[in-house]
């Protein structure tokens, strides 16, 4: 894991906002958690978090921070973020916007 004083540390990360079907918010905040989860004991995943829209029900927001983009990019294509999303897509309103981020100000308090 990178040095927490170094000024050069690169953090990437990753959001991904999921719209529930009515009646299916459950199933998908239970695919969500789960995948949350075992996304935190990914090596090379520095932090996740899950929350809930206070403004529009059955939205979801997925934080992710990772040591690189290309952590990132390795995991979006492993078999955890597979299994999420084939838990996921029946209880999903429309397709997640997900986006990748640098940063410029964003580091990890340890």
């Amino acid at each position: 894991m990178a040095d927490p004083t170094d000024s050069d540390v690169e953090i990437a990360v990753l959001t991904a906002v999921f719209d529930a079907r009515p009646g299916s918010e459950d199933v998908l905040l239970g695919a969500l958690s789960r995948y949350v989860v075992l996304t935190r004991q990914q090596a090379s995943c520095r932090n996740v978090d899950l929350v809930a829209s206070v403004t529009r029900d059955g939205r979801f927001l997925v934080i992710e921070k990772w040591d690189s983009s290309d952590a990132v990019r390795t995991h979006l294509d492993s078999p955890l973020m597979t299994e999420m999303a084939q838990t996921a897509v029946a209880a999903l309103a429309s397709k997640p916007e997900i986006d990748l981020y640098d940063s410029i100000s964003a580091h990890d308090l340890f």
